[in-house]
């Protein structure tokens, strides 16, 4: 899949953000669609996405829009690239992201502070309970390197369903085009 710097983005093209409605609501490139990679319908977009036009798919460092560009692909999408380092590298071109008012951490940090407070617990119950606390530390451990090999993190996947992540908290977050189903929830009209 073919990845373009934030620099050979142009008013032509759809950015198709699929990063968490939470994530979305925090800060998004300005008129960018929020369909988030956990309730995708490739389908509904492959049916949008003819080649007439060419979607830049974003999220927040590239992995998501990867795994979103793919989906899209194996669906009949065309004319699909994906944002180089996702909002990251739009932010590091200098680019300007349109804020929100809702203040959710982007996934990539909310999912290494849940792995840091596990680890954490699992050595202090294991230091002050019980030695087999310290198994959960490990476990903890086993994922994150599981989630580096496999690019696929079971935590993430938690995480995205937690309820400051949902779109039922976020009315705000769904760019003009996109209002069908739910925010963030459809592939746009």
């Amino acid at each position: 899949m073919k990845t373009i710097k934030a620099e050979e983005v142009t008013g032509g093209d759809l950015l198709l953000d699929v990063r968490t409605p939470g994530e979305f609501g925090y800060e998004h490139i300005e008129g960018s669609l929020c369909d988030p990679l956990q309730g995708l319908d490739a389908a509904a977009w492959a049916a949008k996405l003819d080649g007439s036009r060419r979607c830049v798919v974003v999220c927040q460092g590239g992995i998501r829009a990867k795994q979103a560009a793919e989906r899209l692909e194996a669906a009949g999408a065309k004319n699909l690239v994906i944002l180089e380092r996702g909002v990251n590298g739009w932010k590091a071109a200098g680019k300007p992201c349109q804020r929100g008012e809702r203040r959710v951490l982007p996934l990539d940090r909310q999912v290494r502070i849940a792995s840091g407070l596990i680890v954490v617990a699992g050595v202090v119950l294991g230091a002050l309970a019980n030695p087999a606390w310290y198994a959960l530390a490990g476990f903890m451990g086993a994922g994150l390197i599981f989630a580096g090999i496999t690019d696929w993190c079971g935590l993430a996947i938690l995480v995205c369903k937690m309820p400051w992540n949902e779109s039922g908290t976020n009315a705000s977050c769904c760019a003009s085009e996109n209002k069908s189903k739910s925010c963030c929830g459809g592939a746009g009209k």
